[in-house]
């Protein structure tokens, strides 16, 4: 049974499936594919090096894809539970999209990267760039340095995920482990669970489908986060 009060820790971790409701794509397909993509082809520093224009035009898509979606009720409902909490709630996202900072989360961590950003490998500055002519750009020069091709600031295979100390020292202080919209298939974002429950936390979990992890969690809500999850945060803080 949950209870919350404003001296509760949470930390909330989503994935996939809390976007796909608003229209975002699924990266992974059921075949294994992203987007008609095998994922050494688009998703490794690997491939940006052998093929800067294939991988440049795919996250150029993606890019462009923000422009025609909307956070839906579960982002909205992730904001009042921050609100309620302050400080002593945080937002770990695996997903790489800007929903959840515009329907209004602070406290948040983009694990994976985001879309919106650029990263130059020289100057490792980092640029929000959404503007029309960086989205219909064949690439982008980094305004700070003589480099000509910023790249995604995306967490590609073979590279470690942003911010994994700061997740880590939270997950291990909170009292309540959320998983919204996980597929539980993604190390090391799969594991935050076991290390929330050798910490003591409670772990609930809202996803569409049972992730691999689901025995992990001490309660569980099948069903789309949009529907679920802000009558959940509406029992818990008032």
């Amino acid at each position: 049974m949950v209870e919350i009060n404003h001296a509760t820790k949470v930390v909330v971790l989503t994935g996939a499936g809390i976007s796909a409701e608003s229209g975002i794509k699924t990266f992974r397909a059921a075949d294994g594919l992203w987007e008609n993509h095998a994922i050494e082809d688009v998703a490794t520093p690997h491939a940006w090096k052998k093929n800067p224009e294939l991988v440049w035009n795919f996250y150029q898509g993606r890019r462009n894809q923000l422009t025609e979606v909307e956070p839906n009720p579960a982002h909205k409902s992730l904001v009042t539970l921050e609100e309620f909490l302050g400080d002593n709630f945080l937002l770990v996202t695996q997903n790489v999209d800007d929903l959840h900072s515009r329907a209004g989360s602070n406290n948040l961590i983009h694990m994976h990267g985001e879309l919106r950003i650029l990263r130059c490998e020289q100057c490792h500055e980092t640029f929000d760039m959404m503007q029309q002519e960086h989205l219909t750009a064949d690439y982008v020069a980094c305004p700070n340095c003589a480099n000509q091709r910023l790249r995604p600031h995306i967490v590609w295979f073979h590279e470690m995920p942003f911010q994994l100390p700061e997740i880590y020292a939270a997950v291990e202080e909170c009292d309540i482990f959320m998983t919204v919209g996980t597929s539980g298939h993604v190390y090391p974002a799969a594991g935050l669970i076991d290390v929330a429950k050798q910490a003591g936390a409670l772990c609930v979990g809202v996803n569409l489908d049972e992730p691999m992890n689901y025995g992990m969690h001490d309660e569980f809500h099948q069903g789309k986060a949009g529907e679920l999850l802000p009558n959940l945060v509406d029992e818990w803080v008032s």
